[in-house]
């Protein structure tokens, strides 16, 4: 294809700037990816054409490359502070990694689809990002129409490719899709109508199928060696209230994983002697075990491990209830998925393996399938069991979420949503791990379960302002 075709096709409808209903198709997308790049990120896009959406996201470093020397020198005057490169998509070279790569709405007028994913490993480390933008075939006949009337620019015969058929590519290219988002089904501006449209009717299932723009996200797919695996430390973090009889069995059933393995107890506001058995157990296994203890005055679980990972200094951070219905010997598997590049968040789902008698109460199996339904909803991922205390996390990352926390509210009593609905927005791969739930042996829960709930469900309404209905 000539430069000409792809420049008018590709880039000349972000030209028109003044005109908002043509700048209005080309903002979204850059919104959408926006939501998703943090100020410390180092950004690559490919095929940025005139650099509109490099030049309009937050980011520490910010590269684009086009292979069209006019685009590139265009952008060059209009956005000088942009480091632009005219280099083919079949033949980077570059010899830096990047936190997040941008293909934004280019694989449709490649040649050789694989070929450029699999150069994107030259430019990818373990937990890159890439965001793969492109419009839905189904919108072919509207666009054919608008180009016969006049609206939009003609184009050349593309290749037409289904969310299912991206991911295909992806893989055979050594990449995992971990998220896929539909947006806009009203790709023009009238005020008021334009928003009840693309804000609002969009995100609802079945009409979200005929959103003309798809996002795909991946991550490469490729994992650490055994060895490379275990070069990790890791700190488990164990909030306590009224756990007295569990103290002990937790230090004892917690395996040794990667270079070294920290144990932290949290107690806070017990009416029983936990904290004095915490302080007993320090002492007995202080020759065998690196424990630390420490006492918070706030009630709420997600206070308690926010003072755990405060104190952490493994680099995988770890949550494990005292109350022990998550068995510790479970836990090496969240270490493996975590350490050999599986993921970059690990959510532990009790509602896959049969459960013990009594495990769990009806009400709150009702309620932990209701959270997951919406969560399922709200972050476009599935999800089983939003509420298992068991989530790991590198600590790295934790820091970064911490520092975003404000963004979705601070009203969190367990921390789960707090620590899923960040994970999201720093656009890390959330994966959920099958365990088995056990019948608590010791002690009752401190749960309160509908002053709780609401609580829950309060939180989930105001994350979907600041997720979906954006």
């Amino acid at each position: 294809m000539d430069t000409k075709t792809l420049y008018f096709d590709h880039i000349a409808p972000r030209r028109v700037k003044q005109r908002r209903a043509k700048r209005y198709y080309w903002d979204d997308i850059t919104k959408h990816c926006a939501y998703f790049i943090q100020e410390d990120s180092s950004v690559l896009e490919i095929g940025c054409g005139t650099g509109e959406l490099l030049n309009d996201i937050n980011a520490r470093r910010k590269v684009g490359i086009d292979f069209s020397e006019g685009m590139i020198r265009e952008a060059r005057q209009q956005f000088p502070d942009l480091e632009l490169h005219v280099m083919k998509a079949e033949d980077l070279r570059f010899d830096e990694k990047f936190d997040l790569i941008i293909l934004s709405n280019l694989i449709g007028y490649l040649d050789d689809i694989q070929e450029v994913l699999k150069q994107l490993h030259k430019v990818c480390h373990s937990q890159t990002k890439i965001i793969i933008t492109y419009y839905s075939f189904l919108w072919e006949p509207v666009l054919k129409f608008g180009e016969m009337i006049g609206y939009k620019t003609k184009t050349p015969p593309q290749n037409w490719l289904s969310l299912a058929e991206i991911a295909a590519l992806l893989e055979l290219s050594g990449f995992s899709v971990y998220r896929n988002t539909r947006r806009m089904i009203f790709p023009v501006y009238i005020p008021l109508l334009s928003e009840l449209f693309n804000n609002i009717l969009a995100k609802l299932p079945l009409i979200r199928m005929l959103c003309i723009n798809n996002f795909t996200f991946a991550r490469p797919a490729a994992v650490r060696s055994g060895e490379a695996a275990k070069e990790y430390t890791v700190s488990v973090v164990i909030p306590a209230r009224n756990e007295s009889g569990n103290i002990e069995n937790a230090i004892t059933r917690i395996p040794a994983m990667g270079k070294h393995t920290e144990i932290i107890f949290i107690e806070g506001n017990s009416t029983d002697d936990t904290w004095t058995r915490i302080l007993d157990v320090q002492k007995k296994y202080a020759a065998t075990h690196d424990i630390k203890v420490a006492q918070v005055q706030q009630r709420g679980k997600n206070n308690a491990v926010r003072k755990g990972f405060g104190m952490a200094t493994g680099d995988i951070l770890m949550i494990l209830d005292a109350d022990l219905t998550v068995a510790p010997e479970d836990l090496p598997k969240f270490y493996d998925v975590i350490a050999s590049g599986k993921a970059d968040f690990v959510n532990g789902s009790r509602l896959v393996y049969r459960m013990d008698k009594h495990a769990m109460r009806t009400i709150n199996l009702a309620g932990n399938k209701f959270f997951s339904m919406a969560f399922t909803f709200l972050l476009d991922q599935r999800f089983k069991d939003t509420l298992c205390g068991t989530k790991v996390i590198f600590r790295k990352d934790y820091q970064r979420l911490a520092a975003n926390r404000r963004f979705f509210g601070d009203f969190d009593p367990f921390g789960d949503f707090d620590l899923l609905f960040g994970a999201h927005k720093l656009n890390l791969c959330i994966v959920e791990l099958p365990i088995h739930y056990r019948r608590r042996l010791y002690g009752s829960t401190n749960i309160s379960r509908f002053r709780h709930g609401l609580v829950l469900f309060r939180m989930c309404i105001f994350a979907a302002r600041k997720i979906k209905f954006i």
